[in-house]
């Protein structure tokens, strides 16, 4: 009985700590069990997960997490993993829909977006604009613009990561090597160097790191929970 209690309270005391972490806008919902809703299965929806534990990018580290992106094939908009030094610090947003809470819906035009930034973006929806496939996939975005020109889903057109399941996704950044490394259920699909502390940062090492997701017409649940924070080998 003793054990039970011990368990039982060691669970709570680490959900607890787990959802104290982050600060919550929009949408975004605790979910128990070290999980964060970002997003209903509501039409245009939008919310934002920061944690209020800053990364260093003087340092290796690696942060691994589940994310879950809805149980309609047509359903949308997606989730995006976000790094940035924004000016409105935890209270930092980008557009809904397509812009999935970070980015803005005109690459070549100034709009609310979350800026200085990287992100990793596992879309769900096709947009023209942002120059998506038919299919979902992942890509790695700069400085609030939603628009990218590479993208991975597997050379499948029929990927799809709206299957109800949790899906594993590890970030991680070496410094020495200035190299970030992306894998999705155990699969490398984004790898790229990139002097982040000045080229997207200026000069800054300490930066908020978070989950942004929105719905359009189209929509889904969205959320993540996280799995690990540590220093890289």
């Amino acid at each position: 009985m003793k054990r039970l209690i011990f368990i039982v309270a060691l669970t709570l005391i680490t959900h607890l700590m787990t959802v104290a972490q982050f600060k919550m806008l929009g949408t975004s919902r605790d979910m128990g069990n070290g999980c964060i809703q970002l997003t209903p299965n509501v039409a245009y929806s939008e919310g934002l997960a920061y944690s209020y534990a800053k990364l260093d990018l003087s340092e290796n580290f690696q942060i691994e997490f589940d994310i879950f992106l809805g149980d309609k094939e047509n359903g949308a908009d997606g989730i995006t993993f976000v790094i940035h030094n924004d000016e409105r610090g935890f209270n930092a947003f980008g557009n809904w829909g397509e812009c999935m809470g970070y980015g803005r819906f005109n690459p070549n035009y100034p709009g609310n977006c979350i800026d200085p930034s990287i992100a990793v973006e596992f879309d769900t929806y096709q947009n023209p604009n942002q120059n998506d496939p038919s299919s979902d996939h992942v890509a790695f975005l700069e400085n609030g613009s939603s628009r990218h020109y590479q993208y991975w889903n597997n050379d499948d057109l029929a990927f799809n990561l709206e299957d109800n399941r949790l899906h594993n996704f590890r970030f991680r950044w070496e410094h020495e090597q200035q190299r970030i490394s992306v894998s999705l259920d155990g699969m490398l699909v984004y790898q790229g160097r990139k002097d982040l502390i000045n080229d997207i940062f200026q000069g800054k090492t300490k930066v908020i790191w978070g989950f942004t997701a929105s719905t359009g017409r189209a929509h889904n649940l969205q959320y993540f929970c996280l799995r690990r924070l540590a220093s890289a080998k």
